[in-house]
C-alpha cells in the first residue's frame, strides 16, 4: 500500500496520475486535508483518508496498513519542521517501511532560506530509522510563469535573480520522478538532485514571453527589498513575498542551478522546456 500526502495539492495529483500507470488504484491511499476535494480520486478507485499535517494522531490513523509513504512537503513555510515531524512520528508509529520526501535542490548547501526546514526534515528522517529517499526538487517552472500575465500586461518581468541560471522543470516532470521512486523498489538510501535539463535566466524568460506573445517584455532586476515590497504591493502575504525574494537572490548565487540531468535520467524522458511551458501558459 502506497500513501501520498497532499494528494489534492499542486503536485500530488500529478504523482497519482503517473503512479496509476504501474500501480493498481486499490494499492494507493490519498491523504488529504479536506476529503470533500477528493471526489475525483475516489471515482478512480483510490482510497481517501483525511489527515492534517498539524495532527499527528490523525496521521497515525491514516497511515495504518501503509507500506510506503510519499511525504510531499507542506506548503506552510515556517511551520514545515513541526508538521513534518508529526508525519514522520506517525509513520514510525504505523510501522511504515519506506518514505520518499520532496526536499529542496542541494538542500545541504543551498543559499535559499527555504533550505533550513528541508535540512531539518532530512535529519528527522535519518533519525527515524525508516529507510527513505530524498527527492531534492529544484524550482517549478510554474512558480515563475504565475507572473507571466502581469508581465505581458505591463511589459516588464520583475525579479531579483540577476543573471542566475535556473534549472527548472514542471510539476509534472518532478511528479513522474516521485511516482517512479515510490512505486518501485530499490530507492532507499538515495539522494536525488532533481532539476530541469535546460537552465535559463529571467532575462531569457522575458525574451521567450516576448517572442511567443508578440508583445514587448523586458526583465527588470530589483534588489531583494524592492522585489519583496513589489510583491506585497500586489497583495502577496508578507511571508510569501519575503520567501520569493530570498529565493530569487539565492538563484542569483547559483542556488537553483544543476546540470546533472538526474531528473530526466530517472524518468526516462527529457524535462519540459521553457519554450513548451510558455506556449502552454499562453
Amino acid at each position: 500500500m502506497i500513501a501520498i500526502t497532499g494528494a489534492t495539492g499542486q503536485l500530488g495529483p500529478h504523482v497519482i496520475e503517473n503512479l496509476l500507470k504501474t500501480v493498481p488504484a486499490s494499492q494507493i491511499v490519498a491523504i488529504v486535508r479536506n476529503a470533500a476535494k477528493a471526489t475525483a480520486l475516489r471515482q478512480q478507485g483510490i482510497t481517501v483518508r483525511e489527515a492534517d499535517y498539524n495532527n499527528e494522531a490523525a496521521f497515525t490513523t491514516a497511515l495504518q496498513g501503509i507500506d510506503k509513504l510519499l511525504l510531499i512537503s507542506s506548503s506552510e513555510v515556517g511551520q514545515r519542521s513541526t508538521q513534518h515531524r508529526n508525519v514522520i512520528n506517525a509513520a514510525m508509529a504505523a510501522d511504515v517501511k519506506f518514505i520518499a520526501y520532496t526536499s529542496l535542490l542541494h538542500a545541504d548547501s543551498s543559499p535559499l532560506g527555504l533550505h533550513v526546514e528541508h535540512v531539518e526534515t532530512e535529519k528527522m528522517l535519518a533519525d527515524s530509522g525508516i529507510p527513505h529517499a530524498l527527492l531534492r526538487n529544484g524550482w517549478y517552472t510554474e512558480n515563475y510563469l504565475a507572473s507571466a500575465p502581469a508581465a505581458l500586461e505591463h511589459g516588464v518581468f520583475i525579479g531579483a535573480a540577476g543573471e542566475g541560471k535556473i534549472s527548472s522543470a514542471t510539476r509534472a516532470d518532478y511528479a513522474a520522478a516521485a511516482a517512479r521512486v515510490i512505486g518501485e523498489e530499490g530507492h532507499a538510501g538515495q539522494v536525488y538532485e532533481l532539476a530541469g535539463d535546460e537552465a535559463w535566466t529571467l532575462s531569457q524568460l522575458a525574451a521567450e514571453l516576448a517572442k511567443q506573445s508578440g508583445k514587448n517584455v523586458v526583465y527588470q532586476n530589483l534588489s531583494e527589498a524592492d522585489f519583496a515590497a513589489a510583491l506585497k504591493g500586489v497583495g502577496l502575504p508578507a511571508g510569501l513575498a519575503d520567501m520569493l525574494a530570498d529565493s530569487d537572490v539565492g538563484a542569483s548565487n547559483g542556488g537553483l542551478f544543476d546540470d546533472s540531468k538526474t531528473l530526466s535520467k530517472l524518468t526516462g524522458r527529457s524535462t519540459t522546456t521553457l519554450a513548451e511551458s510558455v506556449k502552454n501558459i499562453l
